[in-house]
């Protein structure tokens, strides 16, 4: 998105990325590369090993099958760069950046989308004395060490970074931002769907999105079971993935939990307009302790509603908007209590808050905003 914003202001953008990605669909290549090009933005693709899952060894294969590819690729029909960004994951791409800014003499900016190998250790079970982490945290120090530049879409990620390498360096904040095209009013829901799921007279509280392990909707589902008399709250659970079923199940004795049909991206402003409170969780994890940058979060604010999280980390956004709260990670009474807080407030505070985490979202962090500071960081100016 950002560099589409910046393609807009006249520049000219290029992105190297692999075929073997599981984040975006790949053309076909009918050679060791292609370059295509989307909202101006040329991107070029490089047919990399093939993995299945994403927590695979084949994985690992993939990102140094990409840098070796990358290395070779013909570099003398490239235009002469003014920056370059490494984005990680994967962090290995920073030694192909180190070699590219000797060639080109220009500034390398080291963009930290996910801080590895911080992650895998405490979401993934990994050993901090894994050969692989060992390699992983290397490789992060030495990017954070060489990188001209730190950009983190995290807000305290500057902590972090002077963690690592025992020294402050400054670290620039470009998150997450709102795409244009999700601003207006939405699709409206179809009649039926909103007839038959969204119950009427209720305070709806609602979690929209993935329905899996790291949204960590145990808390929340706790929270029901224990406001069953409550008759007044009911929770949706809108979304798809692995745990959809387990949940269910779980809940099927609730009639406080409805699991509604997912929409379509154009209806989700539309369905979320509908409910009172939204929610958003995280497990408890060191990571947070750097801040987040969630594109849920985004929908949320955008769809001008209160939002409670169950997050524990460094806080940012709605605290900064006032349009939320925060209640300790994993505490299902917190929870509670919390919700309960919001249900008895008048309609018109909740307005007003919802309002205000709209105007922020809007006058914060529009695409255009977030590359006009990257282009800074970028250039120099």
């Amino acid at each position: 998105m950002i560099m589409r914003e910046l393609v807009r202001m006249g520049h000219r953008c290029i992105i190297f990325t692999s075929d073997s990605s599981h984040f975006a669909t790949a053309p076909d290549l009918d050679g060791p590369h292609k370059i295509t090009v989307s909202e101006g933005v040329e991107v070029c693709w490089i047919r990399t090993l093939k993995y299945g899952a994403a927590k695979s060894f084949r994985r690992i294969l993939s990102w140094l099958d990409f840098e070796w590819r990358l290395w070779r690729l013909p570099k003398d029909e490239l235009p002469r760069p003014d920056a370059i960004i490494v984005s990680s994951l994967s962090l290995l791409t920073i030694f192909n950046g180190l070699l590219l800014r000797r060639r080109f003499g220009c500034p390398l900016i080291f963009e930290v989308r996910d801080i590895w190998p911080l992650t895998i250790i405490e979401e993934g079970g990994f050993s901090p004395y894994n050969p692989f982490v060992i390699a992983l945290a290397m490789t992060e120090r030495l990017a954070y060490r060489q990188a001209d530049a730190i950009v983190g879409m995290m807000p305290n990620l500057g902590q972090h970074v002077a963690e690592v390498l025992g020294r402050p360096r400054p670290v620039h904040c470009i998150p997450m931002g709102v795409e244009e095209s999700l601003i207006g009013p939405g699709e409206p829901l179809p009649p039926e769907y909103d007839a038959t799921h969204i119950p009427k007279g209720k305070f709806l509280v609602c979690h929209a999105g993935a329905i899996g392990i790291s949204n960590a909707l145990d808390t929340l589902l706790a929270c029901a079971r224990d406001m069953r008399d409550c008759p007044d709250v009911h929770f949706l659970i809108v979304g798809d993935g692995d745990l959809r079923a387990q949940y269910q199940a779980m809940c099927a004795d609730l009639p406080n939990v409805s699991f509604p049909p997912i929409v379509p991206r154009g209806m989700v402003q539309s369905l979320l307009a509908r409910c009172d409170l939204l929610y958003f969780a995280v497990h408890p994890s060191k990571v947070w302790t750097y801040g987040q940058s969630l594109n849920k979060v985004i929908d949320y604010m955008l769809a001008a509603k209160p939002i409670v999280a169950s997050y524990t980390g460094f806080p940012s956004m709605i605290n900064e908007a006032g349009s939320g709260s925060f209640v300790p990670a994993g505490d299902a009474a917190a929870l509670r209590a919390e919700i309960l807080r919001y249900a008895q407030m008048s309609p018109e505070t909740r307005t007003e808050m919802g309002a205000a985490g709209r105007d922020w979202l809007l006058r914060h962090r529009r695409y255009r905003t977030l590359a006009e500071d990257y282009l800074k960081l970028a250039t120099g100016a």
